[in-house]
């Protein structure tokens, strides 16, 4: 029993972290940009957000709940205004390094390992903007209905198991995923990631545009 919700709870965490959005996008952008571990990090911060969220839906904290949904507006503001920022930030990003534009990039990030702030940093905004996304929560609600696992139970080792689960599926994925964009990196050369920049750059900045769009139009 424990097993089968444990393994539910990856799923769960695997089919709410898959979609690509703008969290993966940034994920193989600073992945492609500055190595496996920055990617990583940016996916844990994601990771642990919709862990909260799936322990809000599994504890059944209906009145955490309630709260954050009735503020869907500000959040999403927030959210959205930091993605244009994070978009204009990736698209004005210039890559230097002796040798020219088509110097190839190193398989890793040894040649220029990411600091602990940078780590942080990345965690941190990657945590606040998925939390900046409170529908997840009915997502979370909606799909434990579905696989006729109740909310709000007598007990915590149940929801806690399930929550453990959910988190160890969103790590998976974007494990599976930095480890991907990592394995192109060798390929690429300054010119290349210019290119990358720019194009994820866009790319955020409109899922900025569309989040800002259903904050006060939606």
């Amino acid at each position: 029993m424990e097993v089968g919700v444990f393994a539910r709870g990856v799923i769960i965490g695997l089919s709410i972290a898959a979609p690509v959005g703008p969290i993966g996008v940034i994920c193989i952008r600073r992945t492609l940009r500055d190595g496996r571990w920055m990617g990583l990090a940016s996916g844990l911060g994601a990771a642990t957000a919709d862990a909260v969220y799936g322990s809000i839906a599994a504890f059944g904290l209906a009145l955490v709940a309630s709260a954050l949904t009735t503020q869907q507006f500000l959040l999403r503001l927030i959210g959205g205004a930091f993605l244009c920022y994070l978009g204009i930030r990736a698209y004005r990003d210039r890559p230097d390094a002796p040798g020219g534009p088509d110097t190839a990039l190193p398989a890793d990030a040894s040649a220029r390992a990411p600091r602990r702030q940078g780590l942080v940093g990345a965690y941190a905004s990657t945590f606040a903007l998925t939390l900046t996304n409170p529908v997840t929560i009915l997502s979370f609600v909606a799909i434990y209905a579905g696989l006729g696992l109740a909310t709000g139970q007598a007990g915590a080792f149940t929801p806690a198991l399930m929550v453990l689960g959910v988190f160890s599926g969103s790590v998976l994925w974007w494990f599976i995923l930095s480890t991907g964009a990592n394995l192109l990196r060798a390929r690429m050369t300054l010119a290349s990631l210019r290119w990358v920049n720019r194009v994820s750059g866009v790319t955020i900045s409109l899922f900025g545009l569309v989040t800002l769009w259903s904050a006060i139009w939606g």
